[in-house]
């Protein structure tokens, strides 16, 4: 069976920030890939996933009409041992549900828009919409943002809801001592449930109005500092992202990480954020002294993303 790949996403900027129409970046993860294919064999992981995506199958059936789907096609392969063989890690903030839904959309979604770097807004908002219903089936509800970074496999900038667009990030300096990495919280989060807490939280007038003036505030000062390349003024702006998270999503940053959280924060040696909606899974950095905080952290299976 030929299936294109899909790599994993980051988000870099706009965590819970998107929900109520802040900026955000979004970033191809290619160390992360997952792609289908087709074993009827009795391994106990293909098992499971072809099971999921019958379910899968089952809920698109009521979701879209039958002319928008091959869906002849869908359930002859889930038939023959249809599965997805990935090495996303589940419950990590990395887009493993985004890259399952850009590659059915794919395979068996038909007048489908083309994979393209340049595409413009319009066929985004389509395609997100389209995604945003799919991969509801996952988590509740969804924004559709990290099949589209999956599908495409280019940066995507988001604007608000109704206007984003690919992008380009800065060129990357081979060995560079300043940039983003991932920490391994060594258990999987639990998307539909955080966010469910915060849309609970934001309800609250006081926190919905702190939330507004200040992390979307940093958020936004963020994206605009990184994607001009302006490292000093975002390592600024990032410590203000980090300890509004600190101070305000207890509930989303794992218990062991709070002492290093404060560390970061402390000492301006690398300073953590949230990546995708926490609890778990990876937590994102930014530090301008990598080869320091790799000794720093080194408990902690860092990974480097980025480098500048």
């Amino acid at each position: 069976m030929n299936s294109s790949s899909f790599f994993a996403k980051i988000l870099l900027f706009g965590e819970y920030g998107i929900i109520k129409n802040s900026k955000g970046i979004s970033i191809p993860f290619n160390n992360y890939s997952g792609s289908l294919k087709i074993d009827k064999s009795s391994n106990e992981n293909t098992k499971l996933s072809n099971k999921q995506i019958k379910s899968f199958y089952d809920f698109l059936k009521l979701k879209f009409d039958k002319d928008e789907f091959n869906f002849k096609t869908f359930k002859s392969d889930i038939d023959d041992g249809l599965y997805f063989k990935s090495s996303i890690p589940l419950g990590y903030g990395v887009g493993s549900s985004g890259a399952l839904v850009a590659a059915i959309y794919d395979k068996y979604f038909l007048n489908k828009i083309k994979r393209e770097k340049k595409i413009d807004t319009e066929n985004i908002i389509v395609l997100k919409n389209i995604f945003s219903k799919m991969e509801s089936f996952f988590h509740g509800e969804s924004s559709g943002l990290d099949p589209v970074n999956s599908y495409l496999s280019s940066p995507i900038l988001i604007k608000s809801k109704n206007d984003i667009e690919t992008t380009s990030i800065p060129k990357q300096i081979k060995n560079g001592n300043k940039g983003f990495f991932l920490l391994d919280s060594g258990v999987s989060s639990n998307t539909r449930m955080l966010v469910n807490k915060f849309l609970e939280s934001i309800k609250n007038n006081e926190f919905e109005q702190l939330f507004q003036n200040e992390f979307i505030e940093f958020t936004n000062l963020c994206i605009e500092d990184f994607l001009n390349s302006k490292f000093n003024s975002l390592q600024k702006n990032i410590k203000k992202l980090s300890k509004f998270t600190h101070d305000n999503f207890k509930d989303m940053i794992p218990k062991k990480f709070d002492s290093i959280w404060s560390k970061g924060l402390n000492s301006d040696d690398y300073f953590l954020k949230l990546c995708g909606s926490g609890g778990g899974g990876f937590i994102l950095g930014f530090s301008s002294n990598l080869a320091k905080s790799q000794e720093l952290l080194k408990d902690y299976n860092l990974k480097v993303v980025l480098t500048y």
